[in-house]
């Protein structure tokens, strides 16, 4: 399993191995251990899956408050989307700056979004499954939205020129300048 850290080095990349035969192949998607070897050392308590329909289908910026903020392991069983990570820690040289990667089941990497982020996703096909673990249970109470669209951020969506498909909740989310982020550099 090879980790490599984007252009925010808080978010990293996950390349799991695969190991093919004439059968298909076998990879390890989680290894605490191998992960934690890495840099990575969180515990998981919550596995989610989401299941989107349509291609051009955007979900997030999302995100939890403390205490129950959330770290992520993102893989994509069926399809693709072009995952994001908006960095919402103040003091960071960072802040309200994005990295994003594409995840698919074809090429099996995995994006690694530690607290103090706002993720979201924009399916590339149509019947895409995305599956995450989560370090903290859900805690509807302290869910929290940035505006997909913030120009303040500006994430580069590629939808090809179609309309997104949001959610009510993800369309008149919080826009960036009007977030008070609780959330601060370790």
């Amino acid at each position: 399993m090879r980790v490599e850290c984007l252009d925010i080095p808080a978010v990293k990349m996950i390349v799991p191995r695969r190991f093919p035969d004439a059968r298909g192949y076998f990879v390890e998607t989680y290894s605490r251990r191998t992960l934690a070897d890495r840099g990575i050392d969180e515990a998981f308590v919550q596995d989610n899956h989401a299941y989107s329909r349509h291609r051009g289908t955007i979900r997030g910026l999302h995100f939890q408050l403390p205490p129950e903020a959330q770290a992520k392991i993102v893989r994509v069983t069926r399809g693709s989307i072009y995952d994001v990570a908006v960095d919402l820690r103040h003091g960071s040289p960072t802040y309200g700056r994005f990295v994003a990667a594409v995840l698919s089941a074809e090429n099996g990497v995995q994006l690694y979004i530690p607290t103090g982020f706002a993720r979201g996703l924009c399916t590339l096909e149509d019947e895409t499954e995305v599956l995450y673990k989560a370090s903290a249970f859900y805690a509807p109470t302290l869910e929290a939205t940035i505006r997909w669209d913030d120009p303040s951020i500006g994430i580069p969506w590629p939808l090809d020129g179609r309309p997104a498909i949001v959610s009510e909740r993800d369309a008149d989310a919080t826009r960036l300048a009007q977030f008070d982020s609780p959330f601060n550099l370790p």
